[in-house]
């Protein structure tokens, strides 16, 4: 053998030994083995055959095939922000980077909408979401574990109960007080509509144990606990501002135009006032707080 084959050959004997395992009953199995291919590494196949119609108008299709793109950048995005949460200790470059990623994600997000906004007939778009009712956008669990997983969660409840929620307030009456789930009450009674009271028989007990993981492990929690140099650094403040500002105003606006354009004053297929619950002016859903001025906080949205 060459200097490099018996190098080879010995960082696998270490490898495998190191775990228990025999290396040339692994060597041996590369004898049988079939080679990769893209379509069975990437599983084209099952991808290509996971979008299912419920009518039989064609833009339907366009419809189905963008949220599924949506959710798959919404795991891309979650896989950075965990990189960032599990990390014991993090480094100005190292966060930046991350939050630089997840930030690109977002501005592709943004970007995307006119897929749907010049993308399917308005008509059949009329057609087709009557029988998506009651199942809503609002339902995405992937983008609610993003807003867990980047701020505390004082930054996301309701406006109006904020100033009655700490730290030390149990989790599941947080959880009940979130901004969200005023787009799925109905303010007389407080009942909660059908699309609410589906999405947490599926979600809330994740939903309740992910916002336990990430009170103390979020992006904002995290930044406050790096020392002062690296909370200063510019890059990674212009990266956190970003990301802030693209996900709770750019994305969230891109995609409130798209609907008006679909919905004009209709309920959306869930039956929440898509209008109040989305613009950002009225919930001013904000990740870090701190990091931008007076001025800034009190104008959140007024301008768009």
């Amino acid at each position: 053998m060459t200097e490099n084959q018996e190098n080879l050959h010995q960082r696998i004997e270490e490898k495998f030994k190191a775990i228990g395992q025999n290396p040339d009953t692994h060597l041996e199995g590369l004898i049988w083995a079939k080679p990769i291919t893209y379509w069975d590494y990437i599983h084209t196949d099952s991808l290509l055959n996971l979008q299912l119609q419920r009518t039989t108008l064609p833009d339907e299709m366009v419809f189905i095939m963008y949220h599924q793109i949506n959710e798959l950048l919404f795991k891309m995005i979650l896989w950075e922000i965990d990189q960032v949460s599990d990390a014991a200790e993090i480094e100005a470059a190292f966060f930046t980077e991350k939050l630089s990623r997840v930030s690109r994600y977002f501005d592709m997000l943004s970007s995307s909408f006119i897929i749907m906004g010049d993308g399917m007939e308005k008509e059949q778009y009329m057609k087709f979401r009557n029988t998506l009712t009651p199942a809503s956008g609002f339902q995405s669990a992937q983008y609610r574990l993003i807003e867990f997983s980047s701020t505390e969660l004082i930054n996301l409840i309701d406006y109006r109960f904020r100033a009655s929620i700490d730290r030390d307030t149990p989790y599941e009456h947080a959880y009940d007080h979130l901004y969200w789930q005023a787009a799925g009450k109905d303010h007389a009674t407080g009942a909660k509509s059908t699309l609410i009271q589906l999405f947490e028989e599926r979600y809330k007990e994740e939903f309740l144990h992910k916002m336990e993981k990430y009170n103390t492990t979020n992006l904002w929690t995290k930044y406050k606990q790096l020392p002062k140099a690296v909370k200063t650094d510019a890059a990674l403040i212009q990266a956190m501002r970003h990301y802030d500002y693209t996900v709770n105003v750019t994305w969230v606006m891109a995609h409130y135009d798209a609907a008006a354009k679909y919905l004009g004053n209709a309920e959306a297929t869930g039956g929440s006032d898509w209008r109040k619950y989305m613009h950002p002016k009225y919930q001013r859903r904000i990740f870090f707080p701190e990091l931008w001025t007076s001025e800034e906080l009190t104008n959140w949205g007024q301008n768009i």
